[in-house]
């Protein structure tokens, strides 16, 4: 009986094996990080550089300049509008990364900011109403002259007309001086000349005419960047390069000027001033 027992036993059900492990799957690929993004300050009021639409989107040649820099450049820009008259401060306290907004290179900024290479060359240029008979820059010493608080035409009118001079008239916007001058409030403004024809260029009603003068010195933009700021600095000309050099620089000149941009000047030793735009 004991041994027809076992024989039973060795006859009945074999004990299943343990099933096989699962194959090993390949570990998922980390999610690529998320881009960097830049806060850029830029003061909307200088069209064609940069201005709002009727939707109060931000937009102009310098914003089509940084946004093709930084699909360049691998990172992401966010773009808020900024006063002039407070532009540099909200860089240097950190709430801006950096800036663009027709700002010319001065030796006495390059003390507190970095600056990109170059990216527009510009001159001041007059605007005055088509019965004026200014024809040199020098003829506005006696006359009511319009300028942005703060740039370059603020500085240069200054200088031929004196500190204390009270025929400048100083205004929060080049729109706003060259308004003032269809209003006969003025007799003259002087502005960046990019500025100027293109309000001319749009206001065929105002009536006005621009006078060039070869005293003014030549101008270069560039973008604005905390002192120091050298990995920045870097992608902002490393994107720079990029365009220019693959003709999409050029591309957005003619969109914004109609032209393609002259052969590139020497850098300009700028004149010094507090502020330029």
């Amino acid at each position: 009986m004991l041994v027809a027992g076992l024989v039973l036993a060795a006859c009945g059900k074999q004990p299943e094996p343990a099933p096989a492990p699962a194959p090993a799957t390949e570990a998922a690929a980390p999610a690529p990080a998320p881009a960097q993004v830049y806060v850029v300050g830029t003061d909307a009021a200088y069209a064609p550089f940069e201005s709002q639409d009727e939707k109060g989107e931000i937009v102009g040649f310098d914003i089509d300049v940084v946004r093709a820099i930084a699909e360049k450049a691998g990172f992401e820009v966010k773009f808020v509008n900024t006063p002039w008259e407070g532009i540099f401060n909200t860089l240097q306290q950190g709430d801006r990364d950096f800036l663009v907004s027709a700002i010319t290179i001065t030796d006495e900024r390059k003390q507190t900011m970095d600056f990109s290479d170059p990216y527009f060359d510009a001159r001041q240029l007059i605007a005055v109403r088509q019965d004026s008979t200014v024809s040199k820059f020098e003829d506005l010493k006696t006359l009511r002259v319009g300028v942005q608080t703060g740039t370059t035409g603020d500085e240069v009118v200054t200088k031929l007309q004196g500190k204390n001079s009270t025929l400048i008239k100083r205004f929060e916007s080049t729109p706003l001086a060259l308004q003032e001058l269809q209003a006969g409030g003025v007799d003259a403004v002087v502005a960046d000349n990019g500025v100027v024809e293109n309000y001319v260029a749009n206001n065929a009603n105002a009536q006005f005419k621009t006078v060039s003068d070869d005293s003014f010195e030549a101008e270069q933009y560039g973008l604005a960047v905390r002192k120091g700021n050298t990995e920045l600095l870097e992608k902002l000309n490393q994107g720079l390069a990029a365009i220019k050099s693959d003709g999409t620089y050029d591309q957005i000149y003619a969109k914004w000027f109609g032209a393609k941009p002259a052969a590139e000047a020497p850098a300009a030793q700028a004149p010094a001033a507090e502020a330029s735009n």
